[in-house]
């Protein structure tokens, strides 16, 4: 292939990588907009059955099926069948799901979804961003679907307070903001989580890791080094925290500390900490560092970090620090040294006039193990990097790379591959492997 047949190729793949072109939206009005009012009002006359069933999901929505039918048979002969099924669906979603992105929310194939106002509903499939047929009646529709997420975690949207993140029934991610905010009308995205926890062979399966990275990363969880995840928005980073969790031992107490709780874990042992925002009056808020704070005090044998974004870095490094060992935490950044400047910036938010020097030798002190992750061109979610923190040389970290990733070109799809491999150093703090009993084959970090 030519090099002007290869670039060519190259811009028709990127071309197909952006999202779908805006169209105008032309809404339409709903043809069964006055059936749908009349079933909505007898649904709420008849609220005292429906407290009966309110339990089991099942039985609710089998009441509402047999509701609906009924309303139907007496007020409108003229629907077809799939008319009055597009009727009962719609109404379901909008009773006990979210109305009319319920369907999109149980769709394995989108991972996420993005409500940008009204008439402009996105998906993300297979990594790409597509422009979905849903659209919503108005902007109240869309605060009645956000208000039917974040009430039952006691959270509130209002003006005054016109931003949140809650988290659905699932475990997935929601993040809404609203006028006079954002300009186009009431916003939801919503990072979707697998109901079924993935696990390390789901990573391998997708390409995200390899056997051997697997072993040594279970390994390395096992011997209680600190581990920080490090990567951009929407790399998986949540998704490699989660799994590496997964390797700490069952006898082990774990405290998990999340502004929206999203870690699924398996083990039995497992204290779950969640923030909480201010009150109507702007009081009563807990924050991360609030909670990491009072972690200290639970006898922790492990203390995992959704995510380090401001000041708690500063409680989290002296944690790992004082005896916390085998700690876990994300951080948004695009490499591993970025990750260390981060963390500096971090500490520095809390308040303490340090030393960068004295800084620097915390942050060195504490971390052994970066773990970066990235998403591809292609779309796919790849960990690029696992660099271990050698210490201080001079007033600078100093890092080594233990495994990186190579590209080896593109297939035929335009899909990146490509392995991680090991650079050939071996890490320094094998010797905390011996101490643990932990062992690992020799050709592990063999070229």
């Amino acid at each position: 292939m030519s090099l002007l047949e290869r670039l060519q190729k190259e811009k028709d793949y990127e071309e197909e990588q952006k999202p779908q072109k805006l169209k105008k939206v032309q809404v339409h009005e709903d043809p069964y907009k006055d059936i749908k009012k009349k079933i909505h009002a007898k649904i709420v006359d008849d609220i005292k059955n429906l407290k009966k069933s309110e339990d089991d999901e099942d039985g609710l929505e089998a009441h509402i099926v047999s509701l609906v039918e009924s309303i139907l048979e007496d007020e409108s002969t003229y629907l077809s069948k799939s008319e009055k099924q597009k009727i009962i669906s719609e109404i379901i979603d909008e009773t006990i799901g979210f109305g009319p992105i319920n369907p999109l929310i149980n769709d394995p194939a989108v991972s996420e979804i993005m409500v940008n106002g009204p008439n402009q509903v996105y998906v993300e499939q297979n990594g790409k961003l597509i422009l979905s047929n849903i659209t919503f009646r108005d902007d109240q529709h869309i605060m009645h679907v956000i208000e039917k997420i974040v009430a039952p975690l006691g959270r509130r949207i209002d003006e005054s307070s016109p931003m949140v993140d809650a988290r659905l029934p699932n475990g997935s991610r929601v993040n809404a903001i609203i006028p006079p905010l954002a300009l186009n009308g009431p916003t939801i995205t919503i990072r979707k989580f697998s109901e079924k926890p993935l696990t390390i062979k789901d990573l391998i399966n997708f390409g995200t890791i390899t056997p051997s990275i697997a072993m040594f990363l279970k390994a390395c969880v096992e011997a209680r080094l600190n581990i920080v995840v490090s990567g951009g928005t929407g790399s998986g980073k949540t998704t490699t925290l989660n799994v590496l969790s997964s390797f700490i031992p069952e006898d082990e107490r774990i405290v998990t500390i999340e502004d929206a709780a999203e870690l699924q874990l398996g083990q039995d042992h497992i204290v779950r900490l969640e923030t909480r925002p201010p009150n109507i009056e702007g009081k009563g808020a807990i924050s991360i560092r609030d909670l990491v704070r009072n972690s200290l005090r639970m006898r922790p044998d492990r203390i995992v970090v959704g995510e380090v974004r401001s000041g708690e870095a500063l409680d989290m490094l002296q944690a790992m620090n004082t005896g916390h060992d085998g700690s876990l935490t994300t951080g948004h950044a695009n490499s591993p040294r970025d990750m260390l400047a981060r963390l500096e910036t971090m500490v520095l938010m809390a308040g303490m006039e340090l030393p960068v020097k004295a800084i620097r030798e915390q942050i060195a002190s504490a971390v052994d193990l970066i773990v970066q992750q990235s998403r591809l061109k292609d779309g796919t979610r790849r960990i690029t990097h696992i660099t271990e923190v050698v210490g201080m040389e001079g007033e600078v970290i100093t890092l080594q790379d233990i495994f990186v990733f190579k590209a080896k070109g593109k297939d035929e799809r335009g899909r990146i591959i490509g392995d991680i491999v090991p650079t050939g150093i071996k890490p320094k703090f094998m010797e905390k492997f011996d101490g643990s009993g932990v062992y690992l084959p020799n050709d592990i970090f063999s070229v």
